[in-house]
């Protein structure tokens, strides 16, 4: 059993699929899957079992799962420190993002990075909250930016802008004239939504839980942009942070906010080790706090 092994489970382990797994490692399946065996005869144990087309984990699995990750961790730790004793800086940086923040988030980010540190190799990835807080957990993600606060413990944050909840719908849409829409109301919608992996549909859930209602859901989609290409054709609606608003498409959108109550969104970064990070966290939050367009668009 090798580091390179336990890295290879841990990721077959979060994403319970080979394929993804693969992807995640930029490995081909068969010579994932030929790992994992290696792994299992070495260990003398069986790791998962095949339901379908996932992949469920033993209890061996998990006992191993729960000692990996702080293996790697302390692993990513070792090399940062012996960088640093060479007198070298970290050359990349693994940052994961909510699809569903800022829409003008990412590029700015990327291109301040990029005159703050002109050496530093930007690895940007969206993913769903699960994702960024499974990847923080492993070491395979140094950051995240998402909703607040992070729903894993051991995680911590830093508050970046507030952000809530609005109502997307088509511009023929029966509330065209409203110029806000109550909770209420949203909740009487058919809805072209995220999938429940998402935050931004889990806070929707939880808000009309509140009411006693759940989600009159229609359809799914795994992207937002998906979404906002698709509102137009359907008679649907859907929910989405208001800072994610394109600022230069979809003009036949109309963003509505929720009243009756107000839907509240806070945005952070969130990360696991402190000590290791403080300097990558205190650039990125300079950079973030001074961004045009995140604290303008809820005062």
């Amino acid at each position: 059993m090798d580091f390179r092994q336990l890295r290879y489970f841990v990721a077959l382990y979060e994403e319970g699929h080979v394929g993804r797994a693969a992807e995640r490692l930029s490995l081909s399946q068969p010579a994932l899957s030929q790992q994992i065996r290696h792994l299992e005869a070495d260990l003398d144990v069986s790791l998962f079992q095949r339901t379908g087309k996932r992949l469920l984990p033993t209890l061996a699995a998990q006992t191993l799962y729960s000692h990996a990750v702080p293996l790697l961790e302390g692993l990513g730790r070792a090399r940062d420190a012996l960088r640093a004793f060479r007198g070298q800086a970290a050359r990349s940086l693994a940052v994961g993002v909510l699809q569903t923040v800022s829409a003008s988030l990412v590029p700015l980010l990327l291109e301040r990075l990029r005159q703050a540190q002109p050496h530093l190799v930007v690895q940007l990835y969206e993913l769903s909250g699960i994702d960024i807080e499974r990847r923080l957990l492993t070491g395979t993600l140094d950051i995240g930016i998402g909703f607040l606060p992070p729903r894993q413990p051991g995680l911590h944050s830093l508050p970046l802008y507030e952000d809530e909840l609005q109502l997307v719908i088509p511009e023929n849409h029966p509330l065209k004239d409203f110029k806000k829409v109550s909770l209420a109301q949203a909740a009487e919608l058919p809805m072209l939504l995220l999938g429940e992996e998402f935050r931004v549909r889990q806070i929707w859930q939880e808000q009309l839980g509140m009411l006693g209602r759940r989600p009159q859901v229609q359809a799914e989609l795994n992207h937002m942009n998906s979404i906002l290409d698709s509102l137009p054709q359907t008679p649907l609606a859907t929910v989405l942070p208001g800072c994610s608003r394109p600022p230069h498409s979809h003009p036949d959108l109309l963003w509505k906010p929720l009243s009756e109550p107000r839907i509240p969104l806070k945005v952070g970064l969130v990360y696991r080790d402190a000590q290791r990070q403080q300097g990558m966290l205190d650039l990125l939050r300079s950079l973030l706090e001074g961004m045009p367009g995140l604290h303008e668009a809820h005062g």
